[in-house]
């Protein structure tokens, strides 16, 4: 077998591992089939990366673009001024992703690390930015807020966002019900911001 060079390893890898894991989610990446695709010994796989949760985390890094992409268009898309309208489509905007994105979205978030010190700083960036995305608005609508408590905003209605469109997408029991879906994002974003502006 022809030693591939690292950097064209890592790339072929990455591609991969994408296809793989919106295919099949994180539970598809397996060090033997990747290894028989990208036509490269199963050690090599760990020359290039630590462990397989390194790997998913560089494709979680373009899903992070991915996703700050499509949350910056559907805004674009929504001209309106308003924070609240624009807080609104980017949670429309955050749950389409989802749903078109299913298990590549999910990967973000079912990664399972030891510990924060185990995530590469490349990654809390993309976070950031995305999270960046949703402060603006609300630094309009509260503009005597901290930068600590926008922060928490920030978070919090992540989350919470985040939990509503999770479980649309799992279809789960939840008394969340799939048409009722941007109705609920919209609903909690616009007392959220009546609440705290």
């Amino acid at each position: 077998m022809a030693r591939i060079p690292r950097e064209e390893l890592r790339a072929r890898l990455i591609e991969i591992a994408e296809a793989r894991i919106h295919a099949e989610g994180i539970s598809g990446l397996r060090a033997r089939d990747l290894a028989r695709e990208a036509g490269c010994a199963l050690g090599a796989i760990y020359n290039v990366f630590s462990d397989l949760n390194q790997l998913v985390l560089a494709v979680n890094g373009r899903t992070f673009l991915r996703l700050g992409d499509q949350v910056r268009r559907t805004v674009a898309a929504h001209p309106d001024p308003d924070p609240i309208a624009q807080l609104i489509a980017m949670a429309e905007g955050y749950r389409a992703f989802a749903v078109q994105n299913r298990n590549a979205w999910l990967a973000l978030f079912d990664l399972r690390m030891s510990s924060d010190a185990d995530v590469p700083e490349w990654y809390w960036q993309e976070m950031a930015a995305l999270f960046e995305i949703i402060a603006a608005p609300l630094r309009q609508l509260n503009p005597e807020s901290s930068a600590e408590e926008l922060d928490l905003l920030v978070r919090a209605l992540f989350s919470a966002v985040h939990g509503i469109v999770l479980l649309g997408v799992e279809k789960r029991i939840s008394g969340v019900p799939d048409d009722r879906v941007e109705q609920m994002l919209a609903l909690l974003i616009t007392k959220t911001a009546a609440t705290v502006s």
